[in-house]
């Protein structure tokens, strides 16, 4: 059977996956660059039985999507920048309450309102340290239209494996986009469906702190729950205990780091002999493959490598490819002032130099420019 083609762009490719992935509920607030996702949503959501709802502001469509799947319903909100910085306090209650939600945020220049028509790369740490507290994390980064699609399936499913928010980052660029698109056949791609509890409903602990994962019952359902914002004992009603507020800060983290290689997901391109790398994402990326083919054409052992999972940090990933190789240096390409660097840095612990080559322009980084940043190590 032929293949479903489509031309399409970036922003409507993440609703389609979305659809895709079971997404019944859309609740959000329009901002540039990230309308599209939901105008896309307002018009087929209806098609498939699901539901669309525009907030007051984004604060308020935070909320709605983590009711939304309490009740039991796979929830999608999109933002850019000064949203993503709104919702930042009820990212933080669904983070604590171990609620799965997708949360797509189209980046663009910042901080404050910034420059709502240009891209940027610079929610890379709001993603991970935006709100307060210590807590899980997972943003996947997709960088192209049909990666924004299967990569939006992707986050559907690890937010309902892991009971957690999930990021999808990506950039002005990237979602405003148009290319190809081929949409899989029902069943080509994964879909993971929310498991639901099979104890008795007087039985139920939706956050018991000695199993490692528990369903999330849907209100509605039978199973009667205490959900706050407060720390919480077992049952959900919550508890100024120190020790059971380690115990489950801790679990929660853990989740994610025992399963590393289950949730984060890296492409490595001509790294097999590279003695120089770049370790870039998104649109950066793209410019970034095309410069490691231009230094491989002049002689220069370049390599790829690109996190389609940023957070957790794929340092697992990096750290055995230092290991491997004779690596002279890595260079950073970044539409911001180091966010990812750091992070290589510390990765890297000295044993190669990591040079950042960032960018607050409204284009992205040319290849022509991170070539010559490789050219410095050779």
């Amino acid at each position: 059977m032929a293949k479903k083609v489509e031309f399409m762009m970036g922003n409507h490719a993440v609703a389609e996956g979305a659809l895709y992935a079971g997404c019944r509920f859309f609740g959000g607030y329009p901002i540039t660059p990230s309308t599209e996702v939901a105008e896309r949503m307002a018009e087929r959501l209806p098609q498939v039985g699901g539901r669309f709802i525009q907030m007051e502001d984004e604060i308020a469509a935070m909320a709605s999507v983590i009711g939304a799947s309490i009740a039991g319903a796979k929830s999608l909100t999109a933002t850019s920048g000064p949203g993503l910085s709104l919702k930042q306090e009820n990212i933080g209650y669904a983070m604590l309450c171990e609620i799965p939600v997708v949360i797509v945020d189209v980046m663009r220049g910042g901080p404050s309102t910034g420059m709502p028509t240009g891209p940027s790369q610079s929610d890379i740490m709001c993603a991970k340290w935006g709100t307060h507290g210590d807590h899980p994390a997972i943003a996947v980064t997709p960088a192209s239209v049909q990666e924004q699609f299967d990569e939006t399936v992707r986050a559907f499913n690890l937010a309902e494996k892991y009971r957690c928010p999930v990021f999808v980052l990506t950039d002005a660029i990237i979602g405003q986009m148009m290319e190809q698109l081929v949409i899989p056949e029902p069943g080509e791609l994964e879909v993971i469906e929310r498991p639901k509890p099979t104890c008795k409903p007087e039985e139920y602990l939706p956050f018991d702190m000695d199993k490692d994962f528990v369903p999330l019952a849907a209100f509605g359902s039978g199973y009667r729950y205490h959900i706050t914002g407060l720390h919480h004992n077992s049952d959900g009603f919550p508890t100024n205990d120190p020790v059971l507020h380690t115990k489950n800060t801790i679990k929660i983290i853990e989740r994610l780091d025992k399963n590393y290689d289950d949730i984060v997901k890296v492409e490595e391109f001509m790294t097999d002999d590279a003695e120089i790398l770049v370790f870039a994402i998104g649109v950066s990326a793209r410019s970034a493959k095309h410069a490691v083919v231009e230094a491989r054409n002049v002689g220069i052992k370049a390599g790829l490598v690109r996190p389609l999972t940023i957070w957790p940090f794929p340092e697992r990933h990096l750290d055995r490819i230092l290991n491997k190789n004779k690596i002279k240096g890595i260079v950073v390409p970044e539409m911001n002032l180091g966010q990812m660097t750091f992070e290589v840095q510390r990765v890297a612990k000295g044993r190669c130099a990591v040079e950042g080559l960032y960018s607050l322009m409204l284009d992205p980084i040319l290849p022509s420019e991170i070539l010559e940043k490789i050219r410095r190590f050779v």
